[in-house]
């Protein structure tokens, strides 16, 4: 059995660090046409530029921003075909619940549970015309357990879970598969803002396989879900965590 995403259009949001980059540079290798997505515009720019980076157009989008996510969605009439949409972009920010701000909960949700929405909406209506998709929203452990501290965030990955039950359950009879997986805590650049090492080293103390994960350990499910050796697996959570959902 051999994955190849050759002649195929990837979609990846998020796609300039951690997971999402790990994910860029994955499909890429296995021959992906992508449609990538990150925040910062210089570094956009220098992507685009890049020699080696002819089959990957990226755009600068901010999710938190609506009007920027619609004039992404529109862009996206301009491919005859998107085979594959992973959901990847996320942002998370930390406090107490009663000390929480309502423009925390408005940024996270644009960001983690509303444009997925609004591509899921659009890439499915895409998918459809071609009778085949794969798409793959990155939850995240907490969306499945939760901590002090996490409320907007947990409520978010919470959401994205059921956005793909119903998704999935809807659009499965079209040969387009929709899945979760929600990653452990995982070492990227976000893990690494929001926790210290102290706390990076208990979580490690905590997980059955003792250690973090590796970006491309979640990749690597991913590119299982997303390839067409994936012909039944619709709505359901694949969680990669090395067992600490399980303690």
């Amino acid at each position: 059995m051999k994955i190849d995403f050759s002649d195929q259009v990837v979609l990846i949001t998020g796609a300039t660090r951690g997971i999402g980059k790990q994910l860029a540079d994955d499909f890429s290798a296995l021959g992906a046409r992508l449609i990538l997505t990150g925040t910062n515009e210089d570094q956009i720019k220098v992507l685009n530029k890049a020699k080696n980076n002819k089959k990957k157009k990226y755009f600068c989008v901010d999710f938190k921003d609506v009007w920027q996510t619609e004039r992404f969605i529109e862009k996206l009439d301009a491919f005859k075909k998107i085979d594959v949409c992973i959901n990847n972009a996320g942002i998370n920010r930390i406090n107490f619940i009663d000390e929480t701000l309502t423009k925390d909960w408005n940024d996270i949700m644009a960001v983690n549970l509303t444009a997925p929405f609004m591509l899921i909406r659009k890439v499915s209506r895409i998918m459809k015309k071609n009778r085949y998709g794969r798409i793959i929203n990155i939850s995240s452990i907490l969306g499945t357990i939760s901590r002090e501290k996490r409320a907007i965030y947990s409520a978010s990955k919470f959401g994205i879970r059921g956005l793909t039950v119903a998704a999935g359950n809807e659009l499965a009879r079209y040969n387009i598969l929709v899945n979760t997986v929600s990653p452990g805590f995982v070492l990227t650049d976000l893990t690494r803002g929001i926790l210290s090492k102290k706390e990076m080293k208990d979580l490690a103390a905590q997980i059955p396989a003792r250690r973090l994960a590796t970006p491309d350990e979640i990749s690597r499910v991913v590119l299982f879900l997303a390839s067409n050796l994936n012909t039944y697996l619709a709505g359901q959570n694949i969680i990669v965590d090395g067992g600490y959902v399980n303690v």
